[in-house]
């Protein structure tokens, strides 16, 4: 798994980010499958959006339909039978997205073979995806303030689910960390983002730049 270094060119970083994945080696059959990890609250979702959205519309699988009630991380060998083998046959993969609501299962999705797709989530960095990834993101926010944010965005009425999700994760992070294996750091600015090289570092030994869009965040 190699992530393309951060690098001066001009323009928003996010653009910049989306021309250097294109341009890494497929990772699974044909797709270049980017993993996008962080604490629950941190801005995953929103990111992988924008960052599809500069890929020209890349697919986006989001982990929460992979997960259910039942399996919040036990989910692994559904992810890899119904998405991971097909994308290394260079199929077109099927899921079954989970209903949070209905606590069930809906009708199956497809998800295209594309030239670069993007998988978001708690978890997306676990070591049993990383081989099958081309780069693997990490959104940077400590967990106290990303679960803050996640508890405001929900509401009241899922503290009970938060309580437990917060022991989840903790668990699970614990056991599978993912950012000591993200080759590249996301810090969400007042607008934009800043990339920033990540723990693992460009194997290669190349200069790490940082490249980043709006103002400078106050860290």
């Amino acid at each position: 798994m190699r992530c393309p270094r951060p690098s001066k060119p001009p323009g928003p970083a996010i653009h910049q980010l989306a021309a250097r994945l294109r341009r890494l080696p497929p990772s699974c059959g044909p797709v270049r499958l980017i993993g996008i990890d962080g604490h629950a609250g941190s801005g995953k979702s929103t990111f992988a959006g924008r960052l599809a959205e500069a890929l020209g519309g890349a697919p986006v699988l989001h982990l929460d339909d992979i997960a259910s009630h039942a399996e919040l991380f036990a989910w692994t060998g559904r992810l890899l039978a119904e998405v991971i083998e097909p994308f290394g046959r260079g199929e077109t993969a099927h899921y079954s997205p989970y209903d949070w609501r209905e606590r069930g299962f809906g009708p199956p999705r497809s998800l295209p073979a594309a030239p670069v797709v993007l998988i978001e989530g708690v978890g997306a960095g676990r070591r049993a995806l990383r081989p099958h990834l081309a780069c693997l993101l990490w959104l940077e926010m400590t967990r106290e303030e990303a679960w803050e944010r996640g508890r405001s965005r929900d509401g009241e009425e899922q503290r009970e689910f938060w309580d437990g999700w917060v022991r989840a994760e903790t668990h699970h992070f614990s056991d599978d960390p993912s950012r000591p294996y993200a080759g590249l750091l996301v810090r969400q600015l007042s607008e934009g983002y800043e990339v920033l090289p990540g723990p693992l570092r460009d194997p290669a030994g190349h200069p790490d730049v940082t490249h980043r869009e709006g103002p400078p965040a106050m860290w």
